[in-house]
């Protein structure tokens, strides 16, 4: 867990990402609320999808897709507070 929360610490991008996907968003959404390229944010996105931090919400959409935090990333985010 604590692997998880050292990731997360380290990316200015990755908590301001977790801790606005509380309530699900597109990339394109998510960019324009923390101010950062939609690449970035995106890229942002998926890395913290293959840690399980955050899930896509419609993977069978090619675009569009909506992405939320997980259970364990809302844990990692509470370690942060």
């Amino acid at each position: 867990m604590y692997d998880l929360i050292s990731y997360v610490s380290r990316g200015k991008v990755r908590k301001r990402v977790l801790l606005n996907l509380v309530k699900a968003h597109t990339p394109t959404e998510l960019s324009q609320i923390i101010k950062t390229h939609r690449s970035t944010t995106s890229r942002t996105i998926l890395s913290l999808e293959k840690k399980e931090l955050v899930k896509c919400l419609t993977p069978t959409e090619k675009m569009g897709r909506y992405y939320e935090i997980t259970e364990l990333g809302k844990k990692v985010l509470k370690k942060l507070e």
